[in-house]
């Protein structure tokens, strides 16, 4: 796994939604702040305006794509001037996979496609909260084609959904997220190199160690051999890792250790011992420890309570 699909498969619980609108002008609808939720708005048909909140109204087209990853309030509206009510449904909350709905007046349509991810913020990447509160990827000829296909294949499929429908859409929304969030790195690094994670990522010799990290997190790492497979030594590495990721490399590594071990409690039932085995741990005690200062339950204990929410979310 490397950093940017680790993330994708780390960020979200349960199945994400989708709701695609028709908008009939005139419209304003006011989507409110949902804590712990990601999500993105995507312009299928026509045009409309984003109204978020504290800024200037910003024109959105066709192929346009908004993300929220700290699930901020905001607006959507056919003008800057219309009145904004209260959203149809809630994207992040609903529970749904995909829905189809319509809203507004007799005018011009606007056809958007809104989804949205739970968060759990025990386990929220760095990379999600080193970004802004809104990313908008505007459509450009030639631009993201991939984000643009991927766009393309999740409207057809929550406009005639077939058998197998629930894998294709929850598949294509992962790689949607995956797509926006290299969209937004490949921007951010031609304007930032000197810090921050879209220099980390881009930065040849911190991306070796990162992936490293991340394909072998039970690995003896070390500082030095870390520093070794980044082609830099200790102390440069050391400097430059912290400079850019925002933490030491050890302290790092003992975050994706223990956000792994997360999630194969929550996924698996293999038992506490081979979890820590799998993350780099000499002992379950040691294990055991070191979790409960991050998450604050011990593994076991950990496990029943995601499996007791998982029963009564259903």
């Amino acid at each position: 796994m490397d950093v940017l699909s680790d993330v994708v498969a780390l960020m979200r619980t349960g199945r994400p939604t989708s709701v695609r609108i028709s908008w009939r002008a005139p419209w304003g609808k006011q989507f409110p702040k949902a804590p712990g939720s990601a999500g993105f708005q995507i312009v299928l048909r026509g045009s409309c305006w984003l109204i978020p909140p504290g800024g200037e109204p910003m024109p959105l087209s066709v192929g346009d794509v908004v993300f929220f990853p700290h699930g901020d309030g905001y607006g959507l509206a056919d003008s800057p001037g219309t009145p904004l009510t209260a959203p149809v449904c809630d994207p992040y909350l609903e529970s749904e996979l995909f829905a189809s709905t319509v809203e507004g007046g007799d005018g011009a349509e606007t056809v958007t496609l809104c989804c949205g991810y739970q968060l759990d913020p025990t386990r929220t990447h760095p990379i999600l909260n080193a970004l802004p509160d809104v990313i908008h990827l505007p459509t450009t000829l030639g631009n993201h084609p991939e984000l643009r296909a991927a766009v393309e294949l999740l409207a057809g499929e929550i406009d005639n959904p077939r058998p197998g429908a629930d894998t294709v859409v929850t598949s294509l929304l992962d790689v949607l997220q995956l797509y926006i969030l290299r969209a937004w790195f490949d921007l951010e690094s031609d304007a930032c190199r000197e810090s921050g994670w879209a220099a980390a990522l881009a930065d040849p010799a911190i991306g070796r160690a990162l992936d490293a990290i991340h394909r072998a997190p039970a690995r003896h790492w070390t500082v030095e051999s870390l520093g070794a497979h980044a082609g830099l030594s200790r102390a440069g590495f050391a400097r430059r890792f912290t400079a850019l990721v925002g933490q030491p490399p050890l302290a790092y590594l003992t975050w994706w250790r223990l956000a792994t071990a997360g999630r194969i409690l929550r996924e698996s039932d293999v038992s506490v011992a081979e979890v820590a085995q799998r993350v780099g741990y000499g002992s379950e005690f040691a294990f055991g420890n070191a979790f409960k200062r991050q998450y604050g339950l011990a593994p076991g204990k950990y496990r029943r309570q995601v499996c007791e929410e998982a029963r009564t979310a259903s």
